[in-house]
């Protein structure tokens, strides 16, 4: 159900990896902040979206849920990422007419836009894959958000138990999420390979070949192309997807979701396989998937990905926490661009 090439192939990886995203928070949540936004309740009315303010007992408000985090209630929180947490690190999305990375790759004359992740259409021409590697290889020239500093912090406070990110620039793992907490749904750029032997391929040699030298990194074992291990149409999801995800879902004690449109299967899906009383906290610019639903167990915050974290992180008292790590992710970052 979860793998499988039929499914790889709906996976229409640009609209979901990199699409712009400007985030956003909840009214009951923006209250406490200098931030301006729509009634509440008339957004619920409009969107059927979920309300902080329901009187319901049994309901999860923000309050209840930063009182958890506060008191360590929650010990197992499964994360969900798209696109929109990366937005503020200047990652451009593809399709915007004059700024989008599609119209710097005219002169290659792509058939259709996809064409870039089609791996038999990098077979015959690699260079528009190329020139985009240069754009946007992690680390080279965009550095983690707060909102990547808050996932690495909920790692290091030892209550995440998983990301399941749909971006392929590899923020997470350079702010500091420890790479077995990380599952890359898309694939990375830490590894490489041939597409036709399968042979690994060095990380370091695949990245200057692209980055520094403009061209598609030769195999050394059968002559044809390495690229980085990006999950292309016509290959599979990376193993650690259906490896970890059953487990993930049925023990987790809290879903996070950050910056997604929730689209794309089957990364879409996860936040509905967990347990029914499982709490679920969208931070988006819409209600999307399942959380149109307004469940009892839904927290909606609108609002920008990395105000939001930020205030939560003051509500919760890790605000000092996420500020240190953002320092020390952004000075490494700084360090490393220089290597």
């Amino acid at each position: 159900m979860l793998t499988g090439t039929a499914q790889i192939g709906t996976m229409r990886k640009l609209s979901a990896l990199l699409t712009s995203l400007s985030l956003v928070a909840s009214r009951a949540f923006l209250q406490t902040s200098s931030i301006n936004t729509k009634s509440s309740s008339s957004q619920s009315q409009q969107r059927r979206g979920p309300t902080l303010s329901s009187a319901a007992a049994d309901r999860i408000t923000l309050d209840k849920m930063v009182e958890s985090l506060r008191e360590g209630v929650y010990e197992k929180i499964l994360v969900v990422a798209g696109a929109g947490i990366s937005c503020s690190a200047g990652i451009p999305d593809f399709r915007t007419p004059g700024s989008g990375l599609y119209d710097n790759l005219h002169e290659y004359d792509l058939p259709y836009p996809e064409a870039i992740f089609d791996i038999d259409f990098y077979r015959k021409n690699p260079m528009p894959f190329v020139t985009l590697s240069k754009e946007i290889w992690p680390g080279v020239k965009y550095r983690p958000t707060i909102t990547h500093c808050f996932l690495s912090l909920l790692g290091k406070r030892g209550i995440l138990q998983r990301i399941y990110t749909q971006n392929i620039d590899g923020l997470e793992a350079i702010a500091g999420v420890n790479p077995e907490l990380l599952v890359e749904c898309h694939g990375n750029f830490r590894s490489s390979g041939c597409i036709d032997c399968g042979s690994s391929y060095n990380a370091d040699d695949c990245k200057s070949s692209m980055v520094m030298q403009g061209e598609a990194p030769i195999c050394t074992s059968c002559g044809g192309l390495v690229k980085p291990t990006i999950v292309f149409f016509g290959e599979v999801m990376p193993n650690r997807f259906s490896q970890l995800v059953h487990v993930d879902v049925a023990s987790c004690d809290l879903v996070i979701v950050l910056g997604t449109s929730l689209l794309v299967d089957p990364v879409a899906s996860i936040p509905n396989w967990v347990k029914s009383d499982v709490h679920r906290c969208l931070i988006n610019r819409d209600v999307v998937g399942s959380f149109i639903l307004n469940k009892p167990t839904d927290v909606f915050l609108e609002g920008d990905c990395d105000e939001i974290v930020r205030k939560l992180c003051q509500l919760v008292g890790w605000e000092d926490e996420l500020d240190q790590i953002y320092s020390h992710t952004r000075a490494t970052s700084e360090s490393n661009k220089h290597v």
